[in-house]
Parts: C-alpha cells; sequence; structure tokens
C-alpha cells in the first residue's frame, strides 16, 4: 500500500515545496525537483534504486574506452587474426606515438617561447612606463656623481661636507 504524504508527481505541493526550498536553500529546492522527476524510477525500493544504479553502469560500460586515445593502446588489445596486418598496424602506431611526443614537445617549447616574449613585452613596457614616470617628476635629477665615481644624489657619503 502506497500512503506516501508527497508523492513524486507535479501536485501543487511539489511545487510549492520545489520553489519554497529554492527560496530558502537552493540545495533543498533541487533534492525536491531530483524527487518529482526520478522518484517513480525508485519507488522508495533499494531494489529499485540498485537495479536503475547497474542500468545505468551497464549501458556506460561498452563506451568507456571510446575516449581513451592513443596512448592506451586499446588498439593493439584485438587481433586481427592477419599477422602481417597486425604487424604494420603496431608499426603505424608506434608512428604515431612518436608524432604526437614531437609535438608534444613542440607545442612546450612554444609556450616557453610565448612566455619569453611576454616577459620581453612586459620588461620593456615596465622600462618605458619608469623612463615616462621619471621625465614627468618635477625636480628629478639623475644622481650625480662625485669625486670617488659614487652616485648619491649629493648625499655625502660620510663626515662633513
Amino acid at each position: 500500500m502506497n500512503t506516501a504524504l508527497i508523492k513524486p508527481q507535479w501536485s501543487p505541493i511539489t511545487i510549492a515545496l520545489m520553489v519554497m526550498g529554492f527560496i530558502f536553500f537552493w540545495p533543498v529546492g533541487f533534492v525536491v525537483l531530483a524527487y518529482i522527476l526520478w522518484g517513480e524510477k525508485f519507488g522508495g525500493s533499494a531494489d529499485k534504486a540498485q537495479a536503475y544504479f547497474n542500468k545505468g553502469r551497464d549501458w556506460c560500460a561498452p563506451n568507456r574506452n571510446r575516449h581513451a586515445g592513443f596512448g592506451r593502446h586499446h588498439y593493439a588489445q584485438s587481433s586481427s587474426g592477419n599477422a602481417a596486418f597486425d604487424d604494420y598496424r603496431a608499426e603505424q602506431l608506434r608512428r604515431l606515438e612518436e608524432e604526437r611526443a614531437r609535438l608534444d614537445a613542440e607545442i612546450e617549447d612554444f609556450h616557453e617561447y610565448m612566455a619569453n616574449l611576454n616577459k620581453a613585452k612586459d620588461r620593456e613596457e615596465f622600462d618605458r612606463f619608469m623612463n615616462d614616470r621619471r621625465s614627468n617628476r618635477q625636480g628629478y635629477t639623475e644622481p650625480k656623481r662625485d669625486d670617488n665615481g659614487d652616485s648619491n644624489n649629493g648625499w655625502s657619503s660620510g663626515g662633513n661636507a
């Protein structure tokens, strides 16, 4: 006997609870929305929930290796039955791996080049800013050299001047 007070369906009570949940604490609103949408599938039974989970997991299992990429060698797992073709395929996959490694090294070199280029650009902009700032300051003069060749901006290095 199903005597649930709030059933997983679009009713004024569940809609009001969902809206109130979103207003007061948004995760509660999402929980109520999920209950409305998927509550019938579970039916309050742990067995039904586990069956639904297993069904989804089984659906995903055949697609698991689809995005494995070249580095996983998932093509080498199956044999065509022809040794010559299998050798050819292994050689081509090895060649592709070498090409990918070369391209990855080029990408790293390019990123390093761009980082150095950006550093040089930033240094140039900073130097330009500092030169403009120095030229705009009133009363600023370049540091004067004293008899010893030291630059001290006119301050004596000790003793009376």
